[in-house]
C-alpha cells in the first residue's frame, strides 16, 4: 500500500489513480472516515480522464493511529508533505466536512502553483462551536456529547451516525442503504479511538476565518439545507463571504453525506466547476 512517511514518523496512506499527466484532484474525506468514502467520485473523474487522489487523515483508516498531532495545524502539513511527495501542481483540492477544513487550512498555505481550484462540501468552515463571534454556532455540549459517546461505544455510536442524520435516513421517505451504513462503520472503526476523539475539536472549535481570507484560487461551496451535521445557515454562506473567489451552490432537501446519497447530482457540478 502506498503510504508517506512524516517528520513525526506517522504513516499517510494514499491512493494515486490516473495518468501522471492529468489534471490532479485531491480528495479529503470526513470524520471518522477514510478515503474510501470518495469511492464514486475517484471511479467518476477517473473516468473522465483526471488523475484522482485521495488520503486516510492520520489516526483514520489505514494511516497511523496517532496520539498526537490530531490537529489542523498538522492535518495540514500532512498534506503539503503527500502533495510535495508527488510533486502535484495545478491540483484541484476537494473537501467533505472535516476534509473541508483541511483543505481551507491547506489552500491558505500552499506553495505557489500548487493548487489551482479549491471545493468545500458540507464543510465545516467557517467555525462550528458557538460562541459570542459566532452565535449561530452548536453549542459545546453537542461536541461533548460526541466525545462521551465515542469513549462510551464507539462501535454503537458509529452505527447511530450514518443510520441517522449523517445521510438523513432518520427522515420521512428517506430510501435507507444498509450497505452504505455498514461501509461508514467500516471506515470508522478502522481508525484509532483516541485520534477520533481528538479530531472533534479540531473540526468543531477551529476557526478558519483567516485561512478562507486568504485563499487566492477560485472556490466552490457546495452544502445541502437540510445537513444535519453541519448546520447550513452557519456554514456555507459565511464561508463564501470570506472567500475572494468564492461561489454557493446550495442542494434544497440534501443531507450532510450528499456525496454518497447523490453522486448523480453533485458529481457533474463538480465536473462543470473544474472545466469552468
Amino acid at each position: 500500500m502506498p503510504k508517506i512517511t512524516t517528520k513525526d514518523g506517522t504513516e499517510i496512506f494514499y491512493k494515486d489513480w490516473g495518468p501522471k499527466s492529468a489534471t490532479p484532484v485531491v480528495f479529503h474525506h470526513g470524520w471518522p472516515l477514510s478515503a474510501d468514502d470518495w469511492d464514486n467520485q475517484m471511479m467518476f473523474f477517473l473516468l473522465q480522464g483526471y488523475r484522482v487522489i485521495a488520503h486516510d487523515r492520520r489516526g483514520h483508516g489505514r494511516s497511523t493511529q496517532t496520539f498526537a498531532g490530531n490537529e489542523m495545524d498538522t492535518y495540514a502539513a500532512d498534506v503539503a508533505a503527500l502533495t510535495d511527495h508527488l510533486d502535484l501542481k495545478g491540483a484541484i483540492h476537494v473537501g467533505h466536512s472535516t476534509g473541508g477544513g483541511e483543505v481551507a487550512h491547506y489552500v491558505a498555505r500552499a506553495k505557489p502553483g500548487r493548487v489551482a481550484k479549491a471545493v468545500l462540501i458540507g464543510a465545516v468552515p467557517p467555525i462550528m462551536v458557538k460562541s459570542e463571534k459566532n452565535p449561530g454556532g452548536l453549542p459545546i455540549e453537542v461536541f461533548d456529547g460526541f466525545r462521551a459517546a465515542l469513549v462510551a461505544n464507539r462501535a454503537q455510536f458509529f452505527l447511530d451516525v450514518p443510520a441517522g442524520p449523517f445521510y438523513g435516513y432518520n427522515r420521512p421517505g428517506a430510501k435507507v442503504s444498509q450497505g452504505v451504513i455498514e461501509n461508514w462503520w467500516r471506515q470508522g472503526m478502522m481508525g484509532g479511538a483516541k485520534a477520533h476523539y481528538d479530531c472533534i475539536k479540531a473540526f468543531s472549535e477551529t476557526d478558519f476565518t483567516e485561512d478562507l481570507k486568504a485563499i487566492e484560487v477560485p472556490t466552490l461551496v457546495m452544502h445541502g439545507d437540510d445537513d444535519q451535521i453541519v448546520p447550513y445557515a452557519d456554514s456555507a454562506p459565511l464561508s463564501v463571504k470570506l472567500l475572494k473567489k468564492g461561489t454557493l451552490k446550495t442542494y434544497a432537501g440534501l443531507p450532510h453525506g450528499l456525496c454518497t446519497t447523490h453522486p448523480e447530482v453533485v458529481n457533474p457540478d463538480l465536473l462543470a466547476f473544474f472545466k469552468s
